[in-house]
C-alpha cells in the first residue's frame, strides 16, 4: 500500500463550545468542506468511514444525508481516538485495493455542548470493563489515564513540571494558528496554580472538550495528482492492540502498546524515526506526549522530559510535535485533526507555524490505554 493513496482534501468546521447543530450537519459540513477542498463532488464519493464512541452518527446515515445512494464501502469503527488513523487506514486500503476511488474520512462530535467524555450528558459506556470501574467511581477518562500517568512519571522520573512544559509548548504552537480554542500564553506558573483533576493532572493536562468536525478524502496517488494540492500519500497505516485496564494481559503501564506497533509502522512506511519530520501525537493528556515519543522512538526511553525541555519538540527543533496546539491548545477532534494538520504541513500551507521542508509526518491515535487498540500513520508529501 506504500504511497498508492493520498490525502487529497481537508475539511474542518470551526471548534465550538456550542455548535447550536446536530452531530450529523457537523458531519456534513466537514465533508463537504473537504470534497470543496480537494476539488471533488458528492456525486465522485463512493466510500466512507468514520471512527466513534459517545456521541457520533452512522456512516450509512451519513451517506444517505449526501445522496451517496451505492457507496461501495461504510465503516464505523468503534474505539474513539485509537481508531483515528486506523480509520485514514482503512480508507486507504479500500482505495488501493480497488474496492472504493473516493472515500471520505470524518469525526464530529458536539463533546462540550452535548455528549462530554469527562461524564456530563451520559451514563456509563456499555462496555465490560465497566462493570469493574463503575462501582469505585473510576468511570472519567481523566481518572483512568491519572494512573497511567502517576506509573509512568514513577518510572522515567518526570515530575509535574515536565507535563506542564508539553501544554506550554503546545499552547504557544496555538498561538500561531487562527482556528485555536486557546488563544493566550501559557506560562509554567498558571501551570502548576491550575487545580488538580485527577492526581497528578491538572486542568491544563487535559484536552479541550469540543463541538466540531473533521474530514479528510483520501483516493489514489494516481488522481490526487490531477487535483487541487500537492498529494499527502499515505506511506504507512498500523493497527496493534492495547491496554484493556480490567481483561487485557499488559501488566506494564509506563509504556504503550505503540512501542510494539512502532516497528510495524516503520517497516510499512520504509523509513525509520529519524526520518520523521514533525509528529501530530495523541494528546488526550499531556504524559500521552512524552511516552509516545519514548515509544515512537523519537526520543530515547526515559528521556521524553529532557528532549521536550531541550526545545526538540518545538519549532527549530528536531521533531515538532502537534505543531497546531493539539488536542490540549486547538481543540478535540478525537485524533482527525491531527491528521488535517500534517496534510497541511506536508502541503507547505500551514501559514505561520510551518515547519520549513516537512517531507514526513508521523500521525497516531490514543496508544491504547483503556480502549485496547491503537493504530498511526506515517504520511509523506510527494515531491
Amino acid at each position: 500500500m506504500r504511497d498508492r493513496t493520498a490525502i487529497a482534501g481537508i475539511g474542518m468546521t470551526p471548534y465550538f463550545k456550542n455548535s447550536g447543530v446536530s452531530t450529523l450537519e457537523l458531519a456534513l459540513r466537514a465533508v463537504k468542506s473537504a470534497l470543496d477542498d480537494a476539488g471533488l463532488s458528492l456525486g465522485d464519493v463512493d466510500g466512507l468511514v468514520t471512527h466513534s464512541v459517545g456521541d457520533a452518527v452512522p456512516a450509512s446515515a451519513v451517506a444517505h444525508s449526501l445522496g451517496v445512494d451505492d457507496p461501495h464501502i461504510l465503516l464505523d469503527l468503534v474505539g474513539g481516538g485509537s481508531m483515528s488513523t486506523a480509520a485514514v487506514g482503512a480508507a486507504s486500503m479500500a482505495v488501493a485495493s480497488g474496492q472504493a476511488e473516493v472515500v471520505v474520512v470524518w469525526r464530529a462530535l458536539n463533546a462540550r455542548s452535548e455528549f462530554r467524555m469527562g461524564g456530563t450528558g451520559r451514563s456509563a459506556p456499555t462496555l465490560v470493563e465497566f462493570q469493574y470501574q463503575v462501582p469505585y467511581g473510576l468511570i472519567a477518562p481523566v481518572q483512568q489515564y491519572a494512573l497511567v500517568a502517576r506509573a509512568y512519571m514513577a518510572r522515567s522520573g518526570a515530575t509535574g513540571e515536565d507535563l506542564g512544559r508539553v501544554a506550554i509548548t503546545q499552547r504557544a504552537h496555538a498561538l500561531l494558528n487562527p482556528r485555536a480554542m486557546m488563544t493566550t500564553p501559557l506560562t509554567m506558573e498558571q501551570y502548576l496554580d491550575s487545580p488538580l483533576i485527577s492526581d497528578p493532572l491538572r486542568l491544563f493536562d487535559c484536552c479541550l472538550e469540543t463541538d466540531t468536525a473533521v474530514a479528510v478524502v483520501v483516493t489514489s496517488a494516481e488522481r490526487a495528482r490531477d487535483l487541487r494540492h500537492r498529494p499527502v500519500l499515505v506511506s504507512g497505516a498500523a493497527t496493534g492492540g492495547g491496554h484493556s485496564f480490567f481483561s487485557g494481559s499488559r501488566t506494564d503501564y509506563t509504556t504503550s502498546a505503540a512501542r510494539e506497533m512502532a516497528p510495524r509502522l516503520y517497516a510499512k512506511a520504509g523509513m525509520g524515526p529519524a526520518e520523521i519530520d514533525i509528529a501530530e501525537l495523541y494528546d488526550a493528556f499531556t504524559p500521552l506526549v512524552l511516552m509516545q515519543l519514548e515509544d515512537y522512538q523519537l526520543a530515547p526511553r526515559n528521556e521524553a522530559r529532557a528532549f521536550v525541555a531541550a526545545g526538540e519538540t518545538t519549532f527549530g527543533g528536531s521533531t515538532p510535535v502537534n505543531t497546531h496546539g493539539g488536542h490540549l491548545s486547538e481543540g478535540y477532534a478525537h485524533g482527525l485533526n491531527h491528521v488535517v494538520e500534517a496534510a497541511l504541513q506536508l502541503r507547505g500551507a500551514a501559514g505561520p507555524r510551518q515547519v520549513p521542508n516537512a517531507q514526513t509526518a508521523l500521525c497516531t491515535g490514543q496508544p491504547g490505554y483503556v480502549s485496547g487498540v491503537t493504530s498511526a500513520l506515517i504520511l509523506r508529501g510527494e515531491q
